[in-house]
């Protein structure tokens, strides 16, 4: 009898199904796979899965707003979650300006340590949900 100290899941990239099919990538993650501890499941016994971004639809596309006008991108210019900064085209001028616009847009302070952890639009809006439910809290 085989065993495996670890479960993996393979799937194509969700974002690539949508954009063969033309429909809308507000809020779609890029999931390549997901590994899970084996210890207590048995094979079979996992029957759903669920996988979710942090950040909610409507923050990403404002996050993808303020980018493309910090950076002055076309309006048809393609931003996903997965889109870096400096892929964008962003130095580290251009990314602390647009930290500053996502504060001012979101009513929020982010701490100097935080600023540089992000890296990609997905980054910048799963921060914002978070200090936003910080600050409700």
């Amino acid at each position: 009898m085989a065993s495996s100290t670890a479960l993996s899941f393979k799937f194509s990239t969700i974002s690539t199904y949508f954009k063969q099919n033309q429909a809308p990538l507000r809020g779609i993650c890029n999931v390549n796979s997901v590994s899970l501890p084996s210890r207590g499941i048995r094979p079979g016994s996992l029957r759903r899965l669920r996988v979710s971004c942090a950040a909610k639809p409507e923050t990403l596309d404002k996050v993808c707003g303020i980018v493309r006008k910090q950076l002055a991108l076309p309006a048809d210019s393609s931003i996903t979650g997965e889109s870096k900064f400096t892929a964008l085209g962003a130095d580290s001028l251009d990314t602390v300006e647009i930290v500053m616009g996502l504060e001012e847009e979101f009513g929020i302070s982010v701490e100097e340590e935080n600023a540089q952890n992000i890296v990609t639009v997905q980054d910048a809006a799963d921060l914002i949900e978070k200090l936003v439910e910080q600050k409700a809290a």
